[in-house]
């Protein structure tokens, strides 16, 4: 099983207007209502790809429900505190003429060590040895620095392979604690350094870095570059593919989704790289923070090509 938490997720409201004008109005071309933040959109992924997939965390009020509900049309399996403060809701605003995506994030309420507790028991009682736990998203407010940290230590004792997708010091913490595989951007692994990773083998050399810190496995996504897929042992550069955006929101969470997937199934790291690339591709070409349709990455996969790199 892939347990995915998400302790502040939101319902994404995408909008699309023909160019959008600030100080101005703007008249709404399109728009849709998804179950966002990033553990949810990593559970949407697995559960399309076929997997077995549990999404914990914390929702409230009328967006919490409406969350509940759309996961449950998509047989995504399910188990949050709930709570009366409503999830938050974030607005994408697609240009549709420059092909641009402006996104209002609001923080999301303050979350309480009372419900962080309860959100681990509900993982303790879910995982058992085999099982990976996907730790997606920055901490809501209210959230110590050092609760991911703290939940990695636990659950690697326990036999758990655990993957990390956060920034700032949650992610310098985390990743001091030894997660199996954390899969940063470009910018956030810039961050991590303080300094700006333009070229593959600056990217590769601090990927290289961090595995030295005993992490496992190293995915670096570069945008429309492509990908960097770092172990010990395979060094993997997947060639991103041109094609045309329909919104970026959530293209990482595919990515790492699809990661997971291959990892739980024992496949190689080479196809495992594949048809991640392709499933942050298929997604970033769907409109929303909707999942991409299984057969589109099907297809991508086999039109990805991957490097071997020394």
């Amino acid at each position: 099983m892939i347990l995915t938490v998400c302790l502040n997720p939101a319902v994404d409201r995408t909008v699309s207007v023909e160019m959008l004008t600030v100080d101005g109005v703007n008249r709404v071309v399109t728009s849709r209502r998804d179950p966002g933040g990033k553990g949810i959109n990593v559970a949407k992924m697995v559960a399309a790809l076929g997997g077995d997939t549990l999404s914990v965390g914390v929702v409230g009020g009328s967006t919490g429900e409406y969350i509940k509900q759309q996961l449950d049309e998509l047989g995504v399996r399910h188990d949050y505190v709930v709570r009366d403060r409503a999830t938050r809701t974030n607005l994408k605003i697609m240009d549709v003429c420059r092909r641009t995506m402006t996104e209002l994030n609001e923080p999301g309420a303050p979350v309480t060590e009372e419900e962080l507790a309860q959100v681990w028991q509900k993982i303790e009682a879910a995982v058992k040895p085999g099982d990976i736990v996907a730790l997606s998203g920055a901490n809501p407010p209210g959230m110590a620095e050092d609760v991911l940290a703290k939940w990695i230590t636990a659950l690697r004792e326990k036999g758990i392979t655990t993957a990390l997708d956060t920034v700032g010091a949650p992610m310098r913490l985390g990743i001091a604690a030894k997660p199996t595989l954390i899969k940063p951007n470009r910018e956030e692994l810039s961050e991590f350094f303080g300094e700006p990773l333009h070229y593959q083998r600056d990217i590769l050399a601090a990927a290289r870095e961090i595995l030295e810190r005993g992490v496992e496995r190293v995915v670096v996504s570069m945008g429309g570059e492509g990908a960097l897929f770092v172990t010990a042992d395979e060094v993997l550069f997947g060639h991103g593919l041109p094609v045309k955006v329909g919104s970026t929101v959530g293209s990482g969470d595919a990515m790492l989704a699809a990661l997971l997937y291959g990892m739980q199934r024992g496949d190689s790291w080479e196809l495992t790289a594949k048809r991640s690339l392709a499933a942050g591709t298929a997604n970033a070409m769907t409109e929303g923070s909707q999942t991409p349709e299984i057969e589109k990455i099907r297809e991508l996969v086999d039109r990805i090509v991957i490097e071997r790199l020394t």
